[in-house]
């Protein structure tokens, strides 16, 4: 593609990709709209309970508080006052409080923004580390073997609230370094910040660590080898190209979290913007709900806009001259410790699941709660004494079947909508910042609580990192000098799909849905333990570390036994792809 046809081109481009945010907005903030009249609740009872929950309301107190807020006059006409209001600098009053909203969505916003940049600097250090062994052995020519990314699938699937509890116990409440609970200043900021920044760390390191190889791998790496250019500089012009398909996965792991990081922000008792959306919408009140979904949809675009620049800027005018190498990762053999670790996980997990579902998951002895790990209870009990083995044991199949059937969606959504690269734009940046709880919360407004209700709401927004490194990837392969070649050789849109486009984009993105199971696992068990999920007394991993959550403290079992069961799942997982990558040929290559 030339200078001019980039150029030509650029403007219908960027319409629809505009077209894309624009629907995507006006679906996002209708559906917030209609939540009210969806939900099985009446929106009334559910103010007058917000404001007061000891409060027993009479029927002429209901029909007082729905023609005050003109609840019979439906959500079309309260989407268009507040839409009215919003043009004027006024975003309404609290339906519960009756104070303005636009002061407490700005304070909240401006609190999860702070946290959220916090966040993304402990993000690059942990990615930094991870990928740092890579990046040192491949600009020295000495990246002899693969990684099976172990370690990166283990802090990845760290759960969030519980690194926060540990964080809080130890580092807030026994040692005295940071403050535990509220917002005071930039030490409040510390442990929340290391909480959502490692796992999300985790997350980036290991698709970037999986990135640097193919780079290393290019042309142009053993020709400035082979002229003496300094490791450093190759390091550099590796990390460069490599952080370009890596980059918009931050938007969805990493800016998400301003709507996401409820739980962290109940346990620390930060004023946050995607704990502010939750209690509106727990409590249906419209005004701050919209204006807060409104926030994260600005949010998201303006992210996106800002890591397209980055990305561009990254590529350079390769990219736009479709003078981009092709990214091949190379035959590398894969780590001897592989088989092993593979085998003692798999060992170590299905001796958990065969154990525990000889054993009753639901029986309840109150006489032996929270009792620690003995050898009549391996794991130990609950809060109601229950055996954690037993519950353990009879919840791996429900987890890892429902956590892979939403994976596995997700990652096609993904696929699918990140194919349609101009649009699809659009719809990734809006979404991207949309809490689960919230698309939850309008799922079961309409299906009611449920395990596949819970999946579906999930689904709604977990297809946008797939979504985003497929777009990422097929623009850079389209970019391409090879598929270039093709075109002009005839080849047809069938052919490119099945033999470029394809596999430049499957292998990464099996790897980052891989990586990302036990994340899904969790977000499931934040809308079970919201009641939008699996109901108890289901045994299900995520729920038992939701539920046990309260007792890390005094019972640390409760929690360590599921996190470690997750910790395995997520490690077999990962590793097991590894086991595929094809090995080298040994065999000497012929002179030419």
């Amino acid at each position: 593609m030339s200078v001019t046809a980039a150029g030509a081109h650029g403007l219908p481009t960027r319409w629809r990709t505009g077209a894309g945010r624009a629907v995507a907005a006006t679906a996002l903030l209708t559906a917030v709209a209609f939540l009210p009249w969806l939900s099985a609740n009446d929106p009334a009872l559910t103010v007058l309970r917000a404001r007061n929950a000891e409060q027993d309301p009479t029927p002429a107190q209901l029909a007082a508080v729905r023609e005050r807020l003109g609840l019979d006059e439906g959500p079309f006409v309260h989407l268009g006052r507040w839409l009215e209001g919003l043009a004027r600098g006024d975003a309404g009053t609290s339906w519960v409080s009756g104070e303005p909203v636009l002061p407490q969505v700005t304070t909240a916003f401006a609190v999860s923004l702070t946290l959220m940049l916090g966040a993304l600097a402990v993000t690059a250090a942990v990615a930094a580390l991870v990928s740092a062994r890579t990046l040192y052995l491949g600009s020295r020519q000495r990246l002899l073997r693969g990684r099976a990314g172990v370690g990166a699938a283990v802090l990845a699937a760290l759960p969030k609230f519980l690194l926060a509890s540990l964080l809080a116990m130890v580092c807030g409440v026994w040692l005295g370094w940071f403050p535990s609970q509220g917002w005071t200043g930039p030490a409040s900021m510390v442990l929340p910040a290391l909480a959502l920044g490692v796992p999300s760390g985790a997350m980036i390191g290991g698709l970037l660590d999986q990135a640097l190889p193919a780079a290393f791998h290019e042309s142009w790496a053993r020709t400035w080898r082979a002229y003496g250019l300094p490791p450093g500089r190759i390091a550099r012009t590796a990390l460069r190209r490599a952080l370009s398909g890596v980059l918009p996965q931050l938007l969805p792991t990493v800016v998400g979290l301003v709507g996401g990081a409820v739980a962290v922000e109940k346990i620390f008792n930060i004023p946050g913007l995607g704990r502010l959306a939750l209690e509106a919408a727990i409590a249906q009140d419209l005004p701050p709900l919209q204006t807060a979904t409104l926030a994260l949809v600005l949010l998201g675009v303006g992210a996106g806009l800002l890591i397209q620049a980055l990305r561009r800027a990254l590529l350079g005018p390769a990219l736009r001259d479709g003078a981009l190498p092709a990214l091949h990762p190379p035959a590398l053999p894969r780590p001897r410790s592989l088989p092993w670790i593979i085998g003692c996980c798999a060992l170590a997990l299905l001796t958990l699941v065969v154990a525990g579902l000889l054993r009753d998951p639901l029986h309840v002895d109150t006489a032996a709660r929270l009792l620690p790990p003995s050898p009549d209870h391996p794991l130990g009990t609950d809060a109601l004494g229950r055996d954690l083995l037993a519950r353990l044991g009879h919840g791996a199949l429900r987890t890892a079947s429902v956590a892979l059937a939403v994976t596995a969606v997700s990652a096609l959504l993904g696929l699918l909508i990140g194919t349609a690269t101009q649009v699809g734009a659009g719809l990734t940046e809006v979404v991207s910042t949309l809490p689960a709880v919230l698309a939850g919360l309008l799922v079961t407004a309409v299906t009611g609580p449920s395990v596949w209700g819970a999946a579906c709401a999930v689904c709604l927004v977990g297809w946008t990192p797939y979504a985003a490194q497929t777009s990422a990837l097929l623009e850079q392969e389209r970019a391409s000098g090879h598929l270039l070649a093709s075109v002009s050789f005839g080849a047809g849109p069938g052919y490119l799909l099945r033999h470029h486009l394809l596999p430049a984009v499957l292998p990464a993105l099996l790897r980052n849905a891989l990586l990302r199971l036990p994340t899904t696992v969790l977000v499931l068990a934040s809308l079970g333990f919201l009641g939008l999920g699996e109901q108890p007394p289901t045994p299900e991993w995520g729920r038992l570390l939701s539920e046990n959550q309260p007792y890390a403290e005094l019972a640390p079992w409760t929690v360590l036994a599921p996190a470690a069961a997750l910790a395995l799942f997520a490690v077999l997982t990962v590793a097991g792809t590894a086991t595929g990558r094809r090995t080298p040929s040994r065999r000497p290559a012929r002179d030419t």
